[in-house]
């Protein structure tokens, strides 16, 4: 597409004629980056009297005409400053709220979250103009402080914020590389230390009970129990298809799944008890491939509903639906599984992440426990050499 070479003030009537529309004409057009449209007209909301009566109406023409010529002025200075790689000033009067939002809600819950928190902060103003390596450190202070949205009595707890610092990084970086803002206040920015925490999971004689207890829900403990044999993370297995799910050439079945989270492709193979979970070898069943395999599982359902269902089995741990990711990745490593195996099934982008598991070990840790005594070891006493026998051949021996 050609650069736009010139913005042309023009007027047009409305109002039977008794009044003019100013609007901009722009040659050849240009492309808007919000909408990727074409732009080649622009109207500008100003009106003046197409014939005045008095000197009242023709100072007001004249006022009126001087603003939309400054607007035009504006206008052309921001598209020689586009094409010249000039950074524009004008844009920095815009909203920084409003270009986060919409970039929170193309994205996902965190960044809607770290919206919310960030609007609070700036109490709902907030130009690109104010973004600044001293109002970032502010706001760092502010999650570090503050309590969450909806229980205002519980403070923002310490990973959180540092999760939610993170984002707000990774939007600072965006506005710079979509010439936002004039600098990037990250490389002045430090990071949220995290306090390491105790990942929770169900032991194997947990899991086993946990099967066996009746849930209100039969989809919820599907889907729970399968992400248990899987690995699979909630937003995975809330997208999950029939079509994900196909056969080896030699036999058996694996699942295919981009995260939605990292983006990370991964093909594993399905255990027969997975595949009986959600009744994959029912003939009766009539499906569609890309018809979900956990119909009517709603995001509520993980909270109360899940808390009973455990209660009702005698699990007092404080478990949520992400720890049957943490299961998976520990049994496996209680099962002796190698660490990068679980790495690839879990999509992990680095194998530091997935060492977490083996740390979690409770067979490993059991098993190296009486390795250290305080006892004084004894050998058994050896042998007496055995004698050793030698066949006489008789002839000789005469």
């Amino acid at each position: 597409m050609n650069i736009c070479k010139t913005v042309t003030l023009r007027t047009r009537p409305i109002k039977n004629g008794t009044q003019l529309s100013f609007y901009l004409d722009y040659y050849p057009g240009y492309r808007d980056e919000e909408s990727m449209k074409t732009i080649r007209h622009e109207s500008l909301g100003i009106y003046i009297y197409a014939k005045p009566k008095n000197q009242r109406e023709k100072l007001y023409n004249e006022t009126m005409t001087e603003k939309a010529e400054a607007v035009r002025c504006n206008r052309f200075e921001s598209i020689v400053n586009e094409r010249y790689d000039f950074f524009d000033r004008n844009k920095l009067r815009g909203s920084f709220l409003d270009y986060f939002k919409k970039k929170a809600d193309k994205k996902n819950t965190k960044w809607q979250n770290v919206y919310k928190y960030f609007e609070k902060f700036v109490e709902g103003k907030c130009t690109f103009e104010e973004i600044n390596v001293d109002l970032c450190v502010k706001f760092m202070e502010f999650l570090l402080t503050t309590t969450q949205l909806k229980h205002p009595t519980v403070k923002l707890h310490t990973n959180t914020a540092s999760g939610y610092w993170s984002t707000f990084r990774a939007v600072l970086h965006t506005a710079y590389r979509d010439h936002k803002i004039k600098d990037n206040p990250n490389g002045y920015l430090d990071r949220i230390d995290t306090i390491p925490t105790e990942k929770e999971h169900l032991s194997q004689q947990e899991l086993i009970t946990l099967a066996e207890t009746p849930c209100k829900h039969q989809v919820l403990k599907e889907a729970f129990l399968f992400s248990c044999l899987t690995g699979l993370r909630k937003s995975d297995i809330m997208a999950l298809t029939w079509n994900k799910i196909q056969p080896y050439g030699d036999g058996g079945m694996f699942i295919t799944v981009r995260m939605q989270k990292t983006k990370q492709l991964i093909k594993n193979p399905i255990s027969e008890e997975a595949l009986e979970l959600i009744g994959f070898h029912d003939e009766d069943a009539d499906r569609k491939p890309t018809d979900k395999v956990f119909v009517g599982l709603r995001n509520c359902m993980t909270q109360k509903p899940l808390k009973d269902w455990l209660d009702a089995s005698g699990i007092t741990k404080h478990i949520s639906y992400h720890c049957s990711r943490h299961t998976f990745g520990s049994l496996q490593a209680d099962a002796g599984t190698s660490i990068y195996a679980i790495q690839r099934m879990l999509g992990h982008k680095n194998v530091e992440t997935t060492q977490i598991y083996a740390d979690m070990s409770d067979e490993t840790k059991k098993a190296s426990v009486n390795r250290i005594t305080l006892k004084p070891t004894t050998s058994p006493a050896p042998e007496p050499d055995a004698p050793i026998s030698v066949q006489v051949n008789p002839a000789e021996s005469a």
